[in-house]
């Protein structure tokens, strides 16, 4: 199988963890009508495993297809791109800082503090227009949602590394 395919049937497998990841397990959280789930725990490791472009793709796919799936169409969009950007920059840190392995699970964690700030400050500056300052209200739960998708993806990637490690061609 060539790359270019290999890539691509990681990256639809990830989208569909992320999918699966954020749909299935839901704690609502009150008064916002949202909820935590572990999905961005894949968003993180899909940067990780498939690095920056492809990692893009499948969280941000995954991730706002699990929205549409919800009900949720207005967030579509903007899931789309905050989790894209997540996957992305894990990715990059992760390409960048992981010259051995205790850097590597040191780039997973900063991915994971990627996934709190935009998770965190991306859905509230793109609540603003629609709710005003009480889309501030959503900040407490999406930064659990970020520190929980930090400490699943930093369980996981010593798990699913020597695994996926077989099925990738960067080292990871």
């Amino acid at each position: 199988m060539n790359k270019s395919l290999k890539n691509l049937v990681m990256a639809a497998l990830f989208a569909a963890l992320s999918c699966v990841a954020t749909s299935i397990i839901r704690i609502p959280t009150p008064g916002t009508g949202g909820y935590i789930h572990p999905g961005d725990a894949i968003v993180i490791l899909s940067g990780v495993f498939l690095g920056p472009v492809y990692g893009l793709f499948a969280g941000g796919i995954g991730s706002a297809l699990s929205d549409f799936i919800g009900g949720y169409f207005v967030y579509v969009p903007i899931t789309f791109v905050i989790k894209g950007l997540i996957a992305f920059i894990a990715g990059y840190i992760f390409q960048k800082a992981a010259a051995n392995n205790h850097s590597k699970h040191l780039a997973v964690a900063f991915g994971g503090v990627a996934d709190i700030i935009l998770v965190a400050g991306g859905y509230f500056i793109c609540e603003l227009p629609m709710y005003g300052i009480g889309a501030a209200a959503s900040i407490p739960s999406n930064i659990i949602q970020g520190v929980s998708g930090l400490i699943i993806a930093s369980i996981l990637y010593p798990l699913l590394n020597p695994a996926l490690k077989p099925l990738l061609y960067n080292e990871r």
